[in-house]
């Protein structure tokens, strides 16, 4: 593995794991107060064309992380889906 490569993988540890604290403290309060979804979903969706750049360019770091990055995002978006609709039941009238 070349220097470039490696500070690549470095680089892309801290930023692709940036928006773990976020999702751990969602899924630990099993909430979705304080979560944009929209960030999330918008980040991911750019993920998936750095997935895409960086097959373009053979670059294993920017493969690696974005693939990594597009799962954590998609996790944030589904588990604030499922806690957004939780949350909606338990306040709907019907539910009491």
């Amino acid at each position: 593995m070349s220097l470039n490569e490696m500070i690549g993988f470095v680089a892309g540890f801290g930023t692709t794991f940036a928006a773990m604290p976020d999702v751990i403290a969602m899924l630990k309060r099993r909430s979705s107060a304080g979560m944009n979804p929209t960030m999330a979903a918008i980040m991911g969706a750019f993920q998936i064309v750095w997935v895409y750049y960086g097959y373009l360019i053979d670059s294993k770091p920017v493969l690696v992380w974005n693939m990594i990055a597009v799962a954590i995002n998609s996790l944030a978006v589904g588990a604030y889906v499922y806690f957004a609709r939780s949350e909606k039941r338990e306040r709907s009238p019907q539910a009491r």
